[in-house]
């Protein structure tokens, strides 16, 4: 199984709702963003994927994010900003992004601090169906 990163930084702000303390309050993070591709096959140019292609993706994602209230982001907005929650966010627009590349899984990790992340992780379906 081969496996690409590409990762990229944003800044954000959010303030979580329920029992979490200070964090109920607005504050801010420097979040790190990794999406992870995995894939059996490598294509005829010997890449998983175009890296370009990838990190295209993974900015268009940032750009929305950096320096912004999480809370007021569309598909953000109706739901708890945890770091799993933003995770799921970024990765169903990542994976939207390289529909039909030949990838077998997207991993997305949001890191909220340099010891503390949230993942989420599903199959993609490619564009055979597979």
């Amino acid at each position: 199984m081969y496996e690409v990163c590409v990762s990229a930084q944003f800044e954000a702000a959010h303030q979580l709702e329920g029992n979490f303390g200070p964090a109920t309050r607005m504050h801010g993070h420097t979040y790190r963003l990794e999406a992870i591709v995995t894939g059996e096959r490598l294509q005829p140019d010997g890449t998983l994927v175009d890296m370009s292609q990838l990190q295209a993706a993974v900015q268009m994602v940032v750009a929305d994010l950096h320096y912004r209230d999480l809370g007021t982001v569309e598909g953000l907005r109706d739901i708890n900003t945890t770091a799993e929650h933003v995770a799921y966010y970024c990765w169903r627009r990542i994976a939207a992004a390289l529909s039909g590349a030949g990838l077998r899984t997207l991993t997305v990790r949001i890191w909220e601090n340099p010891q503390v992340y949230a993942a989420y992780s599903e199959t993609l379906v490619s564009s055979d169906g597979t």
